[in-house]
């Protein structure tokens, strides 16, 4: 018989934490995340929560300005030794008005023992940025 992989696939969990997210169903994401995870949003946002109460409260209010919301990854790519990147758009209707906002990041994940351990965003300018940091960041775990 042959022996599973215990091996988490990433790039599955990756795409399951962007569905729980889009569903707003924070209690399917805050499982994904480590207890002591960084979300550096610090290029986007100009914040960095710290820990799974506070990314899970960043969450809650960035959702909730919004009538409509979707993060849609554009095909995570597992770079090796748990990091992933992925450019991510996110379309959103805030509350109260007609219009929808565009916004597109390139997004580093480093998941540990399947929880993401940190997630850094950056502007679209720097998406090539993200991606050569998130390669850099994959070499020196290996």
């Amino acid at each position: 018989m042959a022996e599973e992989s215990r091996t988490p696939d990433l790039v599955a969990l990756t795409w399951e934490a962007f569905a729980a997210v889009n569903r707003r169903d924070l209690d399917a994401t805050m499982p994904l995340y480590a207890p002591e995870a960084v979300l550096d949003i610090s290029r986007t946002v100009g914040v960095v929560p710290q820990g799974r109460a506070a990314i899970r409260r960043f969450i809650e209010d960035w959702i909730a300005a919004y009538e409509e919301f979707e993060y849609v990854p554009e095909e995570p790519v597992e770079l090796g030794n748990g990091v992933v990147f992925a450019v991510v758009s996110q379309k959103a209707r805030p509350v109260g008005v007609t219009g929808y906002v565009h916004q597109r990041e390139g997004w580093v994940c480093v998941w540990v023992e399947g929880l993401i351990a940190s997630i850094t965003t950056y502007v679209e300018a720097e998406i090539d940025d993200a991606r050569a940091a998130g390669e850099r960041l994959a070499e020196e775990r290996g």
